[in-house]
């Protein structure tokens, strides 16, 4: 095999891993989510007060949980800024959603680092962050079927993951997932959709 055409291989394969890796980070490639009742899972994380969370956060609210870092450069400040404005439109309802926001770059995102960022006026204002060990937030990525991995070297390193949204009902249960870019209005219709099913809804 020539070393002209192996170099064309390698530049071909690094295109390839770069094109991926942008799509992945839009949400437009594979892992997409399955719509089943059973995605989510235990996991135990600290918010951004430094106290310690488990699955049962999500209980007695609609929950718009959403995995990203605060280092993120578009989609992550895009989808906690259309949950900003969601809230807004579900006006009184508000008080029965949440947003969850799980970091995937928890060497990071310390807990200062999330309140740090999460104290954005324009991002939600129900949310709490969370994070928590390598392997911790490996497995509640892991849980919720959320594609996530290091890319680059040093202090500016970025991190590719999936950027869908999932909307979970007051009993913690999946209801149905909520596309990137989605704008704040069909953000507001799914979780009303999902609120008029009352809380075991799963789907909207």
């Amino acid at each position: 095999m020539s070393r002209g055409f192996i170099a064309v291989l390698a530049v071909l394969a690094i295109a390839f891993a770069v094109i991926t890796g942008l799509a992945v980070q839009r949400g437009i490639l594979s892992p997409h989510p399955q719509q089943t009742a059973t995605l989510g899972g235990p996991f135990q994380l600290v918010d951004q007060t430094g106290r310690p969370r488990d699955q049962h956060i999500l209980e007695g609210k609609w929950t718009a949980v959403f995995f990203g870092y605060t280092n993120c450069p578009d989609a992550c400040p895009t989808t906690l800024f259309a949950l900003g404005q969601t809230e807004k439109l579900l006006g009184a309802k508000a008080a029965d959603f949440q947003t969850i926001f799980i970091s995937v770059d928890p060497a990071r995102d310390t807990p200062a680092q999330l309140a740090r960022y999460l104290s954005n006026d324009a991002f939600a204002r129900h949310v709490t962050g969370l994070t928590g060990s390598q392997a911790q937030v490996d497995v509640a990525a892991k849980a919720y079927k959320v594609f996530a991995q290091k890319a680059g070297e040093g202090p500016d390193y970025t991190v590719n993951h999936s950027t869908f949204t999932y909307l979970m009902n007051p009993k913690g249960g999946f209801a149905c997932v909520i596309p990137y870019n989605a704008p704040p209005q069909q953000i507001a219709s799914q979780v009303q959709k999902a609120m008029a099913q009352g809380p075991n809804a799963e789907s909207c």
